[in-house]
């Protein structure tokens, strides 16, 4: 009877980690970069704030971000998703970050990008 309750609890747990949310945001460049500067100087800060939210333990981010369709794509995983979406919601109301910003919701086995149910952000 326990290893049965130790089971049900560990599917419980697979299932809310069992699912990735994407952050997409525009690459929208800086309006006052001048050439040789970074025009996309939130890129360093989401990771900023997406690694201080790992060292918290709270989630992970399974990359450093990609470039993908007019988007940097910031991939979050292993929390409930609930804590994924606060997450994409923080890291669009982070200074510098262009409006525009959406979440996909999708399994970890997804072999693409922008696979999912989609979620306005900002």
């Amino acid at each position: 009877m326990a290893d049965q309750a130790a089971e049900a609890s560990t599917a419980v747990l697979d299932d809310e980690v069992s699912f990735i949310v994407e952050v997409h945001v525009p690459l929208a460049p800086e309006r006052h970069a001048i050439d040789d500067d970074d025009v996309f100087p939130w890129i360093d800060e989401v990771i900023e704030f997406v690694l201080h939210l790992e060292d918290e333990g709270s989630l992970e981010m399974w990359d450093d971000g990609e470039e993908w369709e007019a988007h940097f794509v910031f991939t979050l995983g292993d929390a409930p998703e609930a804590d994924l979406l606060a997450a994409a919601y923080s890291i669009a109301a982070l200074p510098g970050v262009p409006s525009g910003v959406f979440a996909i919701v999708s399994d970890f086995g997804a072999e693409e990008y922008g696979v999912g149910s989609r979620i306005d952000i900002s």
